[in-house]
């Protein structure tokens, strides 16, 4: 089990990486935790992540939880990469990953 620092290490260089191969988006599982109430990691990706889309280095992202058809961030998602709506996540409410739109 990683720390979140080691996990933050992690995540950068799968952004620079995903970027770097002009992906349209990326998932991440961060896991959900085992305390039922989400993990450490989990919340520092959602966090990191909203300070890269107010920087403007992302366009957005959205939690598996709202990756579905009725979040627009999501509808952003499948816009920009059709083949997402196949992804096991789609409408399955899973708390424990992330979809970015890079």
């Amino acid at each position: 089990m990683p720390t979140v620092a080691a996990a933050r290490i992690k995540l950068d260089q799968a952004l620079r990486t995903a970027k770097a191969r002009r992906a349209p988006a990326l998932k991440i599982i961060h896991g959900y935790g085992s305390t039922g109430k989400g993990g450490a990691i989990g919340r520092d990706v959602r966090q990191y992540l909203g300070t890269k889309v107010r920087s403007g280095q992302l366009q957005g992202f959205v939690g598996g939880e709202d990756f579905s058809p009725f979040d627009s961030t999501a509808r952003k998602l499948v816009e920009a990469c059709p083949t997402l709506t196949k992804d096991r996540d789609y409408t399955r409410g899973n708390h424990g990953i992330t979809m970015v739109l890079l």
